[in-house]
């Protein structure tokens, strides 16, 4: 398949947008969403609050914001008008809309912006944030997003500063955007010039043998140059399995910050270093050895935790780097083998740190399951429909462009005809879903990555102790809570007494303070019912409503002392507060929501049921995988770990049936130790094929 062109890219886009838009109301919301939730995912920013600030004078606008733990600020603003054609965005009109943003950050602390504006509105959080965080307040990320074509007269955004604060311009057009989606990485490169950022390059030492897909190099780096790195491109700087780790620690390690501080010179010696890869890199030789001048596509995939301690203690205890170095192994890597290699590396290299399931890699067997789920079970057709059609789960980004990717316009749609692009759910999303109605809304309200990384750590532990919990009612499950949260936006969008801001906090403690409701009256949501029907009722419409107006009244009025209300529905004290207000909501609620709640028993015996058929489906698919192993490759694996030493008595007598396939059929179980035994195996230098 020919590759889209910038405009057919653009109307494609449009018509996502005005999808998107019949749920959240607003196309300038969805332009907005839709664009920022790509900046998270690959890490360019590490979230997104909607806050739109226009005044009728003009002059000043603001669109969104995000504020990390390392000081920096990110504001957003939308170049969108919902344009029916592509068109140009001239230098002019870039300058004059970075003006405009620039003025709002300007004004929130020289003049005290937030005096003039109603207190619950976004604009006031926003701009009183700003001004209570002004001391620090490190950095400051202009962003521009925008659904034109750049003009090619822009060369480059100048860095500066805005009212003292260091800031960078940055701008995410339509063809960036395009880039990005159709990129084989699904990400944007991220590409160094050391010489130019450091004013020389890192000395290296190959440790290669010359292979032209992988080469591999050892380096010094200064402490200072990694925490430079870290501080000028945060998140955008770690693979994504490192990042979804750090957020679930979320402290600066200890240990690290002690040697920094106390033992600097024995940084080296104690540090284990930082593993990082690249697609492709230029060197120099000088009369000091070779030097790596430019990095294309710069990943660390161990060693996330060194590299943000460095740069936070230098900030917070003003600690002198210049005499630290770090070790780093630099694997170079192209770009057909960087999909399948990268994740591997950054897998084998984290297990020395025992995350376990908390960085929650993509290919864990529960997302693994999920996605086998997803392109499996048919949704039911809505009413007068003819067709039934597929939720598509995307458990690594970029999976729904992929699977279209080689198909003729007709396979395309019919492919988007069994899979909508509003039925496409990611991993975020999915612990978005699930978080929410499981009591825990203050996590979705810190942002998606972390609250991916929590869900990623509960999900991983309640694996561990039953895999069987994760089942076809589960994913219904899922995909129903899904249905109930898409539509709580556009209720929310649709509310008279909605001004535009909150929208996400308001949603998660509306469905969070209902199954809280529902719990209390040993009650659940049906959620099989509203899969069945693939859509919500009026029922359970109005009664979100009626609960959200409620929630609404309660967040944008914070406690004393507490300014900005984006940072007080963060808090746990938030959903306290929400939760004693229970009984008061329920009463406010029709009786025919209490109607169409099953029982706690009822639910709790379809999971039962739900986990004894996954049980047998898991016990089929293990003696799948081991009756497709020649006896030949048993004999071969025993034979081996035989010599190695390496067998149990009982896998020994296993090992004796597997050899005797198809005259003897190991059992479920026996099969769960050949799995075992094959993986021991592996361990061991033998692959078996067809495993």
């Amino acid at each position: 398949m020919m590759e889209q062109t910038a405009e057919e890219f653009f109307h494609d886009f449009r018509q996502e947008l005005l999808a998107e838009a019949e749920v959240c109301g607003f196309q300038l919301d969805a332009f907005m969403e839709t664009v920022a939730a790509e900046l998270v995912e690959t890490g360019f920013t590490e979230g997104f609050e909607l806050c739109h600030y226009r005044p009728p004078q003009g002059g000043i606008r603001v669109d969104g914001y995000w504020f990390n733990d390392e000081g920096n600020l990110d504001l957003f603003v939308a170049d969108f008008d919902s344009r029916a054609e592509l068109a140009s965005l001239t230098k002019t009109e870039l300058e004059a809309t970075f003006k405009r943003l620039s003025k709002f950050f300007e004004a929130s602390i020289d003049r005290d912006l937030a005096v003039d504006l109603e207190v619950t509105s976004p604009g006031y959080g926003l701009a009183k944030q700003i001004a209570d965080r002004r001391g620090g307040i490190s950095s400051l990320n202009l962003i521009l997003l925008s659904e034109r074509t750049l003009s090619g007269t822009v060369q480059s955004l100048p860095e500066g500063d805005v009212a003292g604060v260091p800031a960078s311009y940055h701008v995410w057009d339509i063809l960036r955007l395009h880039r990005q989606r159709s990129s084989r990485s699904h990400k944007e490169p991220l590409d160094l010039n050391f010489v130019e950022m450091f004013g020389k390059g890192i000395a290296s030492l190959p440790a290669h043998l010359g292979a032209d897909a992988y080469q591999s190099f050892l380096m010094v780096m200064p402490a200072d140059f990694l925490a430079n790195l870290y501080g000028k491109f945060g998140a955008r700087l770690l693979e994504q399995n490192v990042r979804t780790f750090l957020q679930a620690r979320g402290s600066v390690n200890k240990g690290i910050r002690a040697t920094i501080l106390n033992e600097p010179e024995m940084f080296f010696a104690y540090n284990n270093g930082v593993t990082a890869t690249a697609q492709r890199i230029e060197t120099e030789t000088t009369d000091f050895g070779l030097v790596i001048t430019k990095v294309v596509d710069l990943q660390i995939v161990n060693g996330g935790q060194t590299t943000a301690s460095l740069f936070h203690t230098r900030k917070r205890d003003k600690a002198d780097l210049s005499r630290i170095f770090v070790q780093m192994k630099l694997s170079v890597i192209d770009s057909q083998q960087s999909e399948i290699v990268v994740p591997k590396i950054s897998e084998y290299a984290n297990t020395q740190n025992r995350v376990n399931a908390a960085d929650f890699f993509s290919n864990h067997p529960f997302h693994v399951r999920m996605e086998d789920f997803s392109r499996r079970i048919w949704a039911p057709a809505q009413k007068g429909a003819t067709r039934e059609t597929r939720w598509f789960y995307e458990r690594a980004r970029g999976q729904y462009a992929d699977a279209q990717s080689k198909l003729t316009p007709a396979e395309q749609r019919r492919f988007k005809a069994e899979h909508p692009k509003p039925q496409m759910f990611t991993k975020t999303d999915l612990a978005k879903f699930e978080n929410v109605w499981d009591e825990h809304p203050r996590w979705v309200n810190l942002g998606s990555q972390k609250n991916f990384a929590q869900y990623a750590k509960r999900i991983g532990s309640e694996w561990e102790k039953s895999s069987d919990t994760f089942n076809e009612f589960y994913f219904k499950r899922a995909v129903a809570r899904g249905m109930v949260f898409r539509a709580t936006e556009r209720i929310v969008s649709a509310q008279a007494w909605y001004n535009g801001g909150y929208r996400a906090n308001i949603v998660a403690y509306t469905l969070a303070v209902l199954a809280e409701i529902a719990r209390s009256r040993n009650g659940a949501i049906d959620f099989l019912a509203i899969w069945n029907a693939q859509k919500v009722n009026p029922i359970l419409e109005a009664t979100i409503a009626s609960a959200a107006s409620v929630v609404n009244e309660d967040i944008i009025d914070p406690p004393p002392g507490i300014s900005n209300i984006g940072e007080w529905c963060k808090r746990e004290g938030c959903w306290t507060r929400i939760q004693a207000k229970s009984n008061v909501i329920a009463a406010r609620l029709d009786s025919g929501f209490f109607d169409q709640l099953v029982s706690l028993d009822e639910q709790v015996e379809t999971e039962r049921s739900a986990r004894k058929t996954q049980k047998i489906d898991d016990g089929i698919e293990v003696q799948k995988k081991v009756l497709a192993v020649p006896s030949v490759d048993w004999t071969r694996l025993n034979r081996t770990l035989l010599e190695k030493g390496v067998l149990t008595p009982k896998e020994m007598g296993v090992l004796k049936i597997a050899m005797q396939i198809p005259l003897k059929i190991p059992t479920e179980k026996q099969c769960a130790v050949l799995l075992e035994v094959i993986e021991k195996g592996r361990l061991e230098g033998v692959i078996l094929k067809d495993t």
